[in-house]
Order: C-alpha cells, then sequence, then structure tokens
C-alpha cells in the first residue's frame, strides 16, 4: 500500500514538472506582454526577460495540456484578483485564442473594456468586477461559449448589455450591479434562456420592467434594488417559477403587489421594502410555505395583516414596518413556526399584545415601536413567556402609564430592551434584576423615580445601560463601577442582531435611531436629580466609551482616576455642583472628542494638551474660577515665589508690616486723587452743556447704555432699547432659544417693529466676551453680503453682551442633515448643491473681497444657516479674527471645531486661509454623505467620515457614501464631481487646496467641469 502512494505521488509529481516545462504559445506570449507593458503598475512574477520564457509557469496563469512536449502550450486562465493592478486593459489578451477564464477583479484597471475580449470564442468566465472601468458596452458582443459574467463595482455608463445575450445561450450569471448604466431596461435578456442569476442593483435603470424578462424560466436571483424602476410589478413575474431570492428595495415601484406568489414554488428572500406599494398583502404571499425572509418594510401598504402561518411554515424574519396597517396585532402569528424576527414598528395598531405569544416560543426579537398600543403590564406579562426573547423594543407606545413592579415577571434570556420615550412613571422595578443576560438598557425620556438600584453592578455583560431623562433621586451607586463589561469585557452586541433601528434618544429636533451593532459602551444618566460625589472608582471602567453625568446635582471634585477610562470618548459632566480642579491627567485620554464640565464651579487651571485645545470655549462656561485657555483670565504664576527660611522670618515679618503700611498709605493717597478728578469731571459737565453734544458724539463701545444701536434700517427713527429686547423674548425664556453659538444662547425674537430676529446673549468670564463682543462687532460691521449673516444691532449694558442678528426661517445646515427627522429627505441634491454654492460665496467674499480680508476659522455646518428659500448664510463669527493689509496672511490664535480641523492645526497653531479651505470640503462631504464628521455612535471603522470617504474612495467606491435620500441618477455625475472637490480641499498639504474664488467656479460650472487643478 505504501508503494502504491508513493507511485502515486511521483507519477503527479512527473506530469507537474512535465507541465511546467511546457512552452509558451509564441502568440499568447506576445499577448501577455503587452497587457504587462500597458500597466502602470509593476507586476511581479513574470519574466520576459528571460532566454526562453515560459508563461505557463507564471502567477496566475493556467496552460492546457498539449499532446506532446513539441506542441506549445496555449493560455486557457488569466487569474490575477486582487494584485493591485492598474492602467488600461489591453487590447492584446483578445489574442489569448484559447482562453476560458478571465479574472481581474479587485483592481484597480480603468480605461473602457477592450473590443477583443468580447469576441473570444472560448472565454467561458469574465470577471472584471472592483475596478474603475469606464465607458460603455459595445453594440457587438458574441461569446458563444460564456457562462458568467461579473463587471459589478465599476464606472460603466451606457445602457444595460442586452446584446450579450444574442450569441450567448449558455451565460448563467450576468452582473453589472454598482455601474452607471442608465435609461430604460431594453427588451432582449429574454434571449438569455439559460440565466440563473442577473444583478442590476445599484444603477440609474429606469421604466418598467420588459415582459421578456419574465420568459427567464431558469431564473434563480433577480437582484434590482437601488435603481428608478417604476410602474406596477407585472403579474408575469409569476412565470419565474425558480425564483429563490427577489430584491426590489428602493425603487418606485407602485400600486398593488400581485398575487402571483403561489406559483413562485421556491422563493426563500423577497424585500420590496422603500417602494410605493400600496393595498394589503397578496393572499398568495401571506400563504407561501417556502417564504424564509420577508421585508415590506417602508412603503404604503395598509388594511389590516393577515398571514397563514399554518402554510407559512419556513418564515423566520417578517418586517412589514413603517407602513399603514391598522387593526390588531395578529394574533396568529405564534403559529408560524419558524418565525423569530418581527418588526411591526410605526404602524396604527390598536389594542395590546396578543395573549396568544404567550406560546411565541420562536420569537427572538421584537420590535412595536410607536406602533400605538397600551397597557405595559398584560404587554409584559404576556411577552415573559417568549423563552427565547432577546430583543424587545417598544418605544414610544403606553403613554403616561406607570411601569410595572411586578416580582414574578421574568426575561432570562432577554439581552435588549428599550422601552424609551413613553413617559412612564414609577420606579426601575425589581425583576429586572433577574434579566442577567443584558446586554443593552434604554429606559430614557421617561418620568421614572426613586433611586437607581444597586444591583445593576451584578450585570455581567451589559454594556449600554442609558437612564438619562428620568426623575432619579440619590446618589449613582458605586456598584455601578463594577459592570464587568465595562471593565474588561466582551462589550459588542452578539451577531446576529435583528435588522431594524433601536431607538437612541430625543432630543427638541426629533427621534434619532441605530442598529444594535453600533452602540458603543454607554452610561448614559444625565438629565435626573442624582446627587453625591463621582465615584473614584470610576476609573476602572477602561472599555467605557460615554459616561454622561449632566445636569444633576452632583458634588464633590471630579476624581483623578477619570484619566484611566483609556477608551473614553465623551465626558460630559456639565451642570453639577462640581468644584475643585479640573484633572491636569484627563489631556491623557486620547481618545476624548467630546468633553463639557460646563456650568459647575471648578476652579484652577484648564488642562492643555491637544485634545482640550480642540474643545469649545462652551465646554468650561459658567466656572468663573477657571483660568487659562478657552478665553479665560491668565492663570497666576506661583512658580516663582521664593521660599522663606525659618532663621529670617524675624526680618521679613518686618519687611511685610513696613510693606503693609506703605502699601496703605498709596492707597489711600491713590483713592483721594480718584475721587477729586470725578468731581472735577462732574463739575465740569453741569457748568457746560454745550459739550454734551460733543461728548455724545465721542462715545465709543465701552460707553453704550442700555439703547439698542443699530446698523441697518437707519431710516428708522424709533429707539429699541434692552427693556424691548426682554419682552420679546420673554426674559430671554428657554422656550424662545432656537440655537447656541460659540459662546451663548441664540433666542428668537420679534422687534417692536416687526422685524423677526435671532439675539445672540454672550455668557462667559467678562474677558471673554468682550473680546468676543468687540470682534463680532468690528467684523460683522464691515462683511456685508448676501451670504453672510446680517448684523442687525447690538447692544452692551453692564455684563450682559446682545448681539442681534437677521432671523433664518430654516435654521442650520446641521440641523437639516443630522437632526430634524425628516431633514435630509427634504433637502434634495439641488438645495445641497444650492447651499454650498452660497456658503462658497460668502467664505470667498470673506477671503478676498473684504476689506480687511477675514478668516472665519470654524466653518461648520451648524454655522451654515438657512432663510426661507434655502439660501445659505455664513454665521458666528465670534472665532474670526481680522487680518489686516500688513498683516500677514496667518493667525495664531487658533480655535475650531472638531472634525473640521485641518491636520496642519496640530502640528503648528497657526490658522490660514487654506485651513477654511480644509473645513469647507468636511461641509461638501456632510452635504453629500448626509453624516457627521465624527460620530462615535458608529462602529469604530466608521467614525471618521473623511478617512471612511477617502477609503471607499480608494476602493473605488464612490457612490456608496453618497446619502440614499439623494441618489438621484440624473445628477450622479455632479455628486462624484462634489467628491472630487471636496477630497482636493481636503488634501494635507495645503498648498494643493484650491482658493474659494476656484471653489465658486467649480460649483457654479459644476455640468461643465471637466478637470479641477487647483492653482
Amino acid at each position: 500500500m505504501t508503494v502504491l502512494i508513493l507511485f502515486i505521488i511521483l507519477t503527479f509529481l512527473g506530469f507537474s514538472s512535465q507541465a511546467q516545462n511546457f512552452t509558451c504559445n509564441s502568440n499568447d506570449l506576445d499577448a501577455l506582454n503587452a497587457f504587462a507593458h500597458l500597466l502602470e503598475s509593476d507586476f511581479d512574477g513574470w519574466d520576459f526577460n528571460s532566454s526562453s520564457p515560459n508563461c505557463c509557469a507564471w502567477a496566475g496563469i493556467t496552460c492546457d495540456s498539449p499532446p506532446s512536449a513539441a506542441v506549445p502550450a496555449r493560455v486557457v486562465k488569466l487569474e490575477l484578483c486582487g494584485r493591485r493592478l492598474s492602467g488600461d486593459i489591453s487590447e492584446s489578451l483578445g489574442n489569448l485564442e484559447r482562453l476560458k477564464t478571465l479574472n481581474l477583479s479587485r483592481n484597480f484597471l480603468k480605461g473602457s473594456i477592450p473590443l477583443s475580449l468580447l469576441h473570444l470564442p472560448e472565454l467561458e468566465i469574465l470577471d472584471l468586477s472592483y475596478n474603475d472601468i469606464s465607458g460603455s458596452f459595445p453594440s457587438s458582443i458574441n461569446l458563444p461559449s460564456i457562462r458568467v459574467v461579473n463587471v459589478s463595482e465599476n464606472s460603466i455608463e451606457g445602457g444595460v448589455p442586452v446584446g450579450i445575450c444574442s450569441n450567448s445561450s449558455k451565460i448563467r450569471a450576468l452582473n453589472v450591479a454598482d455601474n452607471r448604466l442608465v435609461g430604460v431596461l431594453p427588451i432582449g435578456l429574454g434571449n438569455c434562456t439559460s440565466l440563473e442569476e442577473l444583478g442590476l442593483a445599484t444603477n440609474f435603470i429606469s421604466g418598467a420592467l420588459p415582459e421578456d424578462l419574465f420568459r427567464l424560466q431558469n431564473l434563480s436571483k433577480l437582484f434590482l434594488q437601488e435603481n428608478d424602476f417604476s410602474g406596477q410589478l407585472s403579474p408575469l413575474i409569476g412565470n419565474l417559477s425558480n425564483l429563490v431570492r427577489v430584491d426590489l428595495t428602493l425603487n418606485e415601484f407602485s400600486g398593488d403587489l400581485p398575487d402571483v406568489f403561489d406559483r413562485l414554488v421556491r422563493l426563500s428572500y423577497f424585500s420590496a421594502q422603500s417602494n410605493g406599494f400600496t393595498g394589503g398583502i397578496p393572499t398568495s404571499l401571506a400563504n407561501s410555505p417556502t417564504i424564509t425572509w420577508l421585508s415590506l418594510r417602508n412603503n404604503s401598504l395598509g388594511d389590516t395583516i393577515v398571514l397563514n402561518c399554518s402554510a407559512m411554515v419556513n418564515l423566520v424574519s417578517l418586517d412589514l414596518a413603517t407602513n399603514q396597517f391598522r387593526g390588531k396585532i395578529p394574533e396568529n402569528l405564534p403559529s408560524c413556526p419558524k418565525l423569530s424576527m418581527i418588526n411591526l414598528a410605526k404602524n396604527f395598531f390598536q389594542g395590546q399584545v396578543p395573549d396568544s405569544f404567550k406560546n411565541f416560543e420562536s420569537l427572538t426579537s421584537l420590535s412595536l415601536s410607536n406602533s400605538s398600543i397600551s397597557n405595559l403590564s398584560a404587554a409584559l406579562e404576556v411577552l415573559q413567556h417568549c423563552r427565547n426573547l432577546t430583543t424587545l423594543v417598544l418605544t414610544l407606545n403606553f403613554q403616561d402609564e406607570i411601569m410595572p413592579d411586578y416580582p414574578s415577571l421574568k426575561f432570562v434570556r432577554l439581552k435588549t430592551l428599550v422601552i424609551a420615550n413613553c413617559r412612564l412613571t414609577g420606579n426601575i422595578p425589581q425583576w429586572l434584576s433577574g434579566c442577567r443576560n443584558l446586554q443593552l438598557l434604554d429606559l430614557s425620556w421617561n418620568r421614572l423615580g426613586g433611586s437607581i438600584p444597586p444591583w445593576f453592578g451584578n450585570f455581567s455583560f451589559l454594556f449600554y445601560l442609558d437612564l438619562s431623562n428620568n426623575s432619579f433621586t440619590g446618589n449613582i451607586p458605586k456598584e455601578l463601577t463594577e459592570i464587568k463589561s465595562f471593565i474588561s469585557g466582551n462589550v459588542s452586541m452578539v451577531e446576529p442582531s435583528p435588522d431594524f433601528p433601536l431607538f437612541v434618544r430625543k432630543n427638541q429636533n426629533g427621534l434619532k435611531y441605530k442598529r444594535a451593532i453600533s452602540f458603543p459602551p454607554t452610561l448614559e444618566l444625565g438629565n435626573n436629580f442624582l446627587t453625591g460625589p463621582i465615584w473614584p472608582e470610576f476609573g476602572n471602567l477602561k472599555r467605557l466609551h460615554i459616561l454622561d453625568l449632566k445636569c444633576n446635582n452632583l458634588s464633590g471634585s471630579i476624581p483623578i482616576t477619570l484619566s484611566l477610562l483609556t477608551s473614553l470618548e465623551t465626558l460630559d459632566l456639565s451642570f453639577n455642583n462640581l468644584n475643585g480642579e479640573i484633572p491636569r491627567s484627563l489631556s491623557k485620554l486620547t481618545f476624548l472628542s467630546n468633553f463639557n464640565v460646563a456650568h459647575n464651579d471648578l476652579t484652577g487651571p484648564i488642562p492643555t494638551g491637544p485634545q482640550f485645545q480642540s474643545f469649545p470655549n462652551s465646554s468650561f462656561d459658567g466656572n468663573p474660577g477657571l483660568c487659562g485657555d478657552h478665553g479665560f483670565r491668565p492663570c497666576p504664576d506661583n512658580g516663582n515665589v521664593p521660599h522663606l527660611s525659618a532663621g529670617k522670618s524675624k526680618k521679613t515679618r518686618g519687611i511685610t508690616i513696613a510693606m503693609g503700611v506703605g502699601i496703605g498709605a498709596g492707597t489711600i493717597i491713590l483713592v483721594a486723587l480718584v475721587c477729586l478728578i470725578v468731581l472735577c469731571s462732574c463739575k465740569r459737565k453741569v457748568v457746560d452743556p454745550e459739550n454734551e453734544d460733543a461728548d455724545n458724539r465721542e462715545k465709543n463701545l465701552e460707553e453704550i447704555s442700555s439703547l439698542v444701536i443699530l446698523c441697518q434700517n437707519k431710516e428708522n427713527n424709533k429707539e429699541i432699547f434692552l427693556d424691548d429686547l426682554l419682552k420679546a423674548t420673554d426674559d430671554f425664556d428657554q422656550s424662545n432659544i432656537i440655537g447656541c453659538g460659540g459662546f451663548g444662547l441664540v433666542y428668537k425674537a420679534v422687534l417692536p417693529d416687526g422685524r423677526k430676529v435671532a439675539i445672540k446673549r454672550l455668557s462667559g468670564e467678562y474677558f471673554q466676551i468682550e473680546r468676543e463682543f468687540q470682534a463680532e462687532i468690528e467684523t460683522l460691521s464691515r462683511a456685508q453680503h448676501p451670504n453672510l449673516v446680517l448684523l442687525q444691532g447690538y447692544c452692551k449694558y453692564k455684563n450682559d453682551r446682545l448681539l442681534i442678528y437677521t432671523y433664518m426661517e430654516n435654521g442650520s445646515l446641521d440641523y437639516w442633515l443630522h437632526e430634524k427627522i425628516d431633514g435630509p429627505s427634504s433637502l434634495d441634491w439641488e438645495t445641497r448643491l444650492q447651499i454650498a454654492r452660497g456658503a462658497a460665496r460668502g467664505l470667498a467674499y470673506l477671503h478676498q473681497s473684504c476689506e480687511p480680508r477675514i478668516l472665519h476659522r470654524d466653518i461648520k455646518s451648524s454655522n451654515i444657516l438657512l432663510d426661507e428659500k434655502f439660501e445659505a448664510h455664513l454665521a458666528d463669527f465670534g472665532l474670526a479674527r481680522l487680518i489686516l493689509p500688513y498683516d500677514t496672511h496667518v493667525s495664531t490664535d487658533l480655535v475650531g471645531t472638531l472634525g473640521y480641523i485641518p491636520p496642519e492645526y496640530g502640528q503648528a497653531a497657526v490658522a490660514t486661509y487654506k485651513g477654511d479651505i480644509y473645513s469647507f470640503g468636511v461641509v461638501l462631504l456632510e452635504l453629500l454623505t448626509g453624516k457627521r464628521p465624527m460620530d462615535i455612535g458608529r462602529p469604530k471603522g466608521c467614525r471618521d467620515m473623511i478617512a471612511w470617504v477617502i477609503q471607499m474612495k480608494r476602493e473605488k467606491r464612490e457612490t456608496e457614501v453618497v446619502d440614499p435620500f439623494i441618489y438621484d441618477k440624473q445628477h450622479a455625475q455632479e455628486m462624484l464631481t462634489i467628491l472630487d472637490i471636496a477630497c482636493l480641499c481636503l488634501s494635507e498639504n495645503p498648498k494643493t487646496r484650491p482658493c474659494t474664488l476656484q471653489l465658486v467656479s467649480w460649483l457654479d460650472n459644476i455640468d461643465s467641469v471637466s478637470s479641477l487643478h487647483p492653482s
């Protein structure tokens, strides 16, 4: 037996050696040589300089076996996937006449597909996916042996290449997804009679589906998602009896779904979410015995939900959220034997969770958010019997009910529980202590009271706890510092997580949602009535990313041990009663990107370092005892005071007494002189009334009283006083707050003359707001442009500094992109482009036309305000400093906002015009992607928007970064041009960034921009 095995091995090695000794056909060698020479990147492994090059032994090449060694071998496979090749594909590859497999996928190849490749008589597999190939398919395609064509993830334009079906009856898979194909889907695909898989996803294909598509009897996978297909889905789809997977997501289909699913006897996956389908669920679909994954989310389906669970024996996932279903939650869902994930959120149900759910043994994930159900006690009593339930989301239901506290309630396997924004009263129930497998608990935005129970410290897997915006009292339980997942455990959501969004938090602008898998390790206790200290033991929570304790009544000092939280990204301790110094060691927290200790009683120096320099001044407001950076007074230099020895104490005491007497006498004399000067000054004013007008004319900013100085509408002679502003804002009532600027709150008001205005009330230590007040007036009084916010007036009274601006009806760009629920969908591409153009014009005026020229230095989406017509206006010049003609082009007073700060600012504290350009590039990416520059709520690899976009661009996946709300196919090229402009603005080398005039030119002529070359 051993001898036989040895013989087989030696025979195989002999054949292998013989195969490598085949000589390469000269025509094939020439073709490969021409291909290699056209590549822009070096490719190791092919030696053309050898005296007798044998391509059959080269990497990525397979040759056939000729009948004898005298006959040269022919190349039959060329497989160079993921070799980082760049350059054009040579027409010479068409000379590989015996080629059966060509795989050049996942490279950086560009140019068009060579015509010769589409006429290879023996080619069976053509894979050019994940490159940057452009151009369009030629009308002439002749591939009689082809079985697989994959050109997905490129930039191919034109129409769908249905001509490939004319002479290619053997083709089984055609994948042209993620390109730039346009127009209607023409007739012709019906000739691909062997086709099993058709991928047209993520293109710009429009119109109705052609009838010949429904002649493909062998088709098993049909991917049409993310296009512009419209009209009704034809009942002819029932002819495709072998369909297994169908995805129609994100199109414009409308009307009723055809009732033909009984003919799709193999259908397992059907997604039609985010279309315009109406009517009810077709009877045949509601009786499908093969369907396992059904998603009809985000349509306009209505009526009651009727599913035949006795027939739907394979249904696992059901997503009917965001529709118009009414009536009661179906009682028969537990009869679906395999149904485990259900999302019925955002519908219009009545009543409560059915009692039949007690028998729902297969259920693992359930979301009923915002579905108008009631009776939380009954719901929990029923759902506790779902023994496999791991995810339960009940947000925005049960309004004003009491949190049930029945000791008998048990949820043994529950991992995610969200009962937020229900205005529940009562306490945290004792039964929760039995949910020892909890990973994520959100009870925020209710009215729960009492103390936070200590048994949370026993939860080994809990990594997200949000109890914010309630009415909890007492101390923070020290046991929270013992939660194992925050200390050293695995703190990620166990896969697979359900495919539906979870409520995150509510603010004045609405709700925010995200998937469970992206939640960072978090402890949210803000906006309660908690008292006592912040425990030093919080320093043990090394895996914690977010610690939010704001708006409580916490006291004592900030523990120095917080500097041990090496993973911390957000620390918010604002609006408490904390005292002492800010620990300097907090500057060692390299991941800390959001920090706030405003409105406490802190004293001493503000820590320095890269992190703390990037935090806004508002993070330290309301602490008059602080000193150092961020506009506070300089800290006293105590380091040079000499220490006196005991031997000199008597002499020192004598000197001290003498100095005291001298200083006291000098002070008395100085006070007397000041009083004399004041009396003389007053006498002169009384006896010389003729100088009164001259004195008034000489009043400067420091002498302005409660009179409001109006910069505009000077023809209106009616004076406005501080009392008018107080009346217009209801004494600066919180209900009139419309925003927060760099140094204070912004209020909406209506002046006595009927004008709507925004009043910025500056806050902070006096020196800081005085500098802000002076800078803003000086800057805005010079800067007058349609795309800059207009200063209407100002008022200085005692320690109050008020700036009066034109009111912007539509708030900030940040609000529309990141806060307002329907904001992103309301800003179509034309509107976003209009905003970019307006902001660019405003910035160009500041940089080029204004005299003196101005650096803005805090360009960001929250500083771009929108009027009633969504015209952009640059706002918040509190960070601007004038660049006088005789000054240099830089400013060393460095400020800005994290996510918008150019990389060079970290190396030298120098602000430049090109720094503003960098920040503007970030705003362009916000407009394009709809994402924040920094989002710690997203997975780690995607938190930095700029790095993520650059990486996607490097992988030739540019279209995936575009906000799906604006992914309008007819503007695709404009979007990609904006992406290129943004990337130029974000260049690491400031010298290669464009100037503002170039930005204005490019944006105004976006349709005709052929190349981008910054001067």
